[in-house]
């Protein structure tokens, strides 16, 4: 992410829909490789995308040390988002900042993959990341436009209908922004391999740890 979202015990973002896509395959990414390798900045984008769904993975995981108890004979894990944590995906790794003990960095990142690439792929988006803002910017602007062109051109009109736009767009933005987050900015991290993991400053100077992958078929 450039990053960051709050799934509710059980439920998934994407309860709203009822598309029944193909579930992710081990060797999907790695075979779109090989049939279009002749593609420049085929391999660094796939791996981007498999990154930032790590990214979202171990921030979820980081953040269920917030697991609240809601019965006395049994917990139950309620995912929450702990707002302290960012993130910042490329395709060599990705970015975390916040307070976080690089021990429990280390642990959360292999159980996220772990728990990414043996079927937690919801694990793989979150309401926090950069992607939910653009489609929210992108989808506000594109209704405003229609709306500005379809209605008269008088100011009652056109601010009752700019109204409209913001509000439709607030309400299914985030919906949109997981789809885009599932379909299209992540990727189930299938060629992924850890290689370290450093405490150290970005292009902007801000400090925190880089955790480091590699591309493995």
């Amino acid at each position: 992410m450039n990053t960051s979202a709050s799934m509710q015990s059980s439920s998934s973002p994407f309860d709203f829909l009822s598309f029944d896509f193909t579930a992710p395959q081990p060797t999907q990414d790695a075979d779109l490789l090989k049939q279009l390798a002749f593609i420049p900045g085929l391999k660094e984008m796939i791996m981007l995308r498999q990154v930032h769904a790590l990214e979202h993975a171990t921030v979820w995981v980081l953040s269920e040390s917030n697991s609240v108890r809601t019965s006395k004979y049994q917990p139950i894990k309620v995912q929450v988002d702990n707002e302290l944590l960012g993130g910042l995906s490329t395709e060599q790794g990705f970015y975390l900042y916040g307070e976080v003990n690089i021990s429990d960095l280390r642990r959360a990142v292999i159980l996220g993959l772990n728990r990414l690439v043996n079927g937690e792929w919801d694990l793989a988006v979150h309401p926090r990341c950069g992607t939910n803002v653009s489609v929210a910017m992108l989808l506000t602007a594109g209704l405003a436009v229609g709306v500005n062109l379809l209605l008269p051109f008088r100011p009652v009109e056109q601010l009752i209908g700019l109204g409209l736009a913001a509000t439709t767009a607030a309400e299914i933005a985030p919906d949109l922004g997981f789809m885009a987050q599932r379909y299209l900015t992540t990727a189930i991290p299938f060629n992924l391999a850890i290689e370290n993991i450093t405490l150290t400053r970005d292009v902007w100077g801000r400090q925190g740890h880089f955790v480091k992958v590699s591309w493995q078929e």
